[in-house]
């Protein structure tokens, strides 16, 4: 490797992790933003802020590689993702300093969105123009190991801001952090801003690029070329249906869906899963360049359908394994006590709640959210009479839900009594619940009981099935379309996938696992996903290992 393709590497990764570093920190602070942001403004106005922030963060991404896939084709990989890097590391900074909805009022929310959907729109564009620059400077025998360093920037990232926030929150204080500390982490990222900008403007262009211009082959309408012809749409799809979408909800399963797993699950305390998954993570992330140099080797797709094989075959047993290794109490009243919820016919719905802003009054979903909630497995019979509010069961004990709506006045005092029932009755099956000197009740994991040894190895066993499907997905994705489209062409299925495919996914396994009373039922959408993915890339993709970017001008 020479110097030049090093300094390539390092810049290109070295602003992509700062990318990825910015665009986590929004969802690990969101408590915190929206206590600033948000909390002072009637219900149906914070809903409001929140879809649309939830749609700054995922849903914006597509159309973020549309705009700079685009001017990537048009105008160079240099210029492209220059820009996008100060997109997000300005709009990042300026989170940190702008003054919350006590100060400025309803502007506040306002211009927050705003800066989130620059951060999405950046985000969308900056992947797509990493891996396709490093990639159009790698020798085509060398492809995935160059670009498999691109692949550890999402992991490392979202490593950077834990250790960054736990670092803060450490010597500020909780009180401190929660009154103004939570900004720093923003505040600080001006520094990786100023290093990446002044590594990106040393850059020269890619020379494929560079040579396709000289020769006049540049794409005049990449957006038409890339989706409106069948030959190149066709790629995309297969893209996104063979590949990304699987590789996402691996990708979102390994890193996010475990960490929520494990917190809002198990109740273990959020420092101790912070610890678990960095240590999990920093054991993990060499093994994306593992792959990716293997994949110069054996090929591309097979690691990848190796990845999603693995995943769907062990979610299972892997998850049920880390309940018992982090919340042991827990794991053994779910086997001896399981509630049981009769309803009338109607009364229970689908709570798929992706924004947190729906709400579901109905006296079925008010128990079946609770128990969810609290990790209880149930059972639905629907064999009360319409019109008749649903009750919980649980060791004998039986207990009556209550309509919101119905309720009206009443609401307050009859949630009050239904959960301090059914914590009690739950209590006395053994669940590991306690209640303090207020009368507020909560599950919190034993410390003591939780196997750090265990948790940790079972987490990075599924982030080693993350660095199988991601660490060779840039390489395969780059080398399936032509160097006139290229940047165009791989971002949309990439961010598609995994904004929208991965993004949803804590949503709908939760949605899902409320549906059928058990908390790993939800564990069936990423399954379904990569076992989609797994069979349309084991019949129609086919490995790209060996492909000459020149050839694809």
């Amino acid at each position: 490797m020479t110097r030049e393709e090093k300094k390539v590497i390092f810049a290109s990764s070295l602003g992509t992790v700062f990318e990825w570093y910015d665009f986590y920190l929004y969802g690990s602070l969101a408590a915190f933003i929206g206590a600033a942001f948000f909390a002072e403004y009637p219900e149906a106005t914070r809903n409001i802020f929140a879809l649309l922030a939830f749609a700054a963060g995922f849903l914006v991404r597509p159309f973020g590689a549309l705009v700079f896939g685009r001017l990537g084709d048009l105008v160079g990989r240099k210029y492209t993702f220059l820009v996008t890097i100060l997109i997000m590391g300005v709009s990042t900074f300026l989170v940190g300093l702008l003054p919350g909805s006590a100060t400025i009022g309803i502007a506040a929310p306002v211009i927050l969105i705003a800066l989130r959907m620059l951060q999405g729109l950046a985000l969308g564009g900056e992947y797509g123009g990493a891996a396709t620059y490093v990639a159009e400077h790698a020798p085509n025998d060398r492809r995935g190991y160059y670009t498999s360093w691109i692949q550890t920037t999402a992991t490392l990232g979202l490593f950077l801001s834990l250790l960054i926030i736990l670092a803060v929150q450490t010597y500020l204080g909780p009180d401190v952090f929660k009154a103004w500390g939570w900004r720093v982490p923003f505040l600080l990222s001006v520094v990786l801003l100023g290093i990446s900008v002044w590594i990106r403007l040393t850059l020269n262009e890619s020379p494929t690029f560079q040579r396709m211009k000289a020769e006049g082959k540049q794409s005049k309408a990449p957006l038409t070329e890339a989706f409106g012809q069948w030959k190149n749409a066709r790629i995309a799809l297969l893209a996104l249906l063979g590949l990304t979408a699987g590789q996402a909800v691996v990708w979102y399963s390994g890193q996010f869906y475990a960490l929520f797993f494990l917190q809002n699950v198990l109740k273990v305390d959020a420092v101790s899963v912070n610890i678990m998954i960095a240590i999990a993570l920093a054991l993990g992330t060499p093994f994306f360049v593992l792959f990716g140099w293997l994949s110069d080797k054996v090929g591309r797709k097979v690691i990848i359908m190796a990845g999603l094989l693995l995943a769907i075959v062990t979610y299972f047993p892997l998850f049920k394994a880390l309940t018992w290794a982090a919340n042991p109490a827990l794991a053994t009243a779910q086997q001896t006590t399981r509630a049981t919820v009769v309803a009338a016919p109607g009364d229970c719905t689908f709570q798929f709640n992706p924004v947190g802003t729906a709400k579901f009054t109905k006296s079925c979903d008010i128990a079946t959210s609770f128990l969810t909630r609290n990790s209880v497995p149930y059972d639905v019979q629907m064999t009360a009479a319409p019109g008749t509010d649903a009750t919980v069961t649980v060791a004998g004990t039986v207990i009556p839900a209550y309509d919101a709506v119905k309720s009206g006045a009443d609401a307050a005092a009859k949630a009050t009594a239904f959960n301090g029932a059914t914590y009690q009755a739950l209590h006395n099956a053994g669940y590991p619940l306690n209640q303090n000197a207020a009368g507020a009740w909560s599950m919190t994991a034993d410390p003591n009981a939780v196997s750090w040894p265990m948790v940790i190895a079972i987490l990075f066993v599924l982030v080693l099935y993350v660095t199988m499907v991601y660490g060779p997905i840039a390489a395969i994705l780059v080398e399936m379309f032509p160097t006139r489209i290229r940047y165009t062409g791989m971002s949309l299925p990439y961010h598609i996938g995994n904004g929208w495919f991965g993004g949803l996914l804590p949503a709908t396994v939760f949605a899902m696992s409320a549906a059928a009373g058990d908390i790993y039922y939800g564990l069936w959408y990423p399954i379904v996903i990569a076992a989609m993915s797994l069979v349309i890339g084991t019949l129609f993709v086919k490995d790209t290992l060996g492909t000459d970017l020149q050839a694809k001008d």
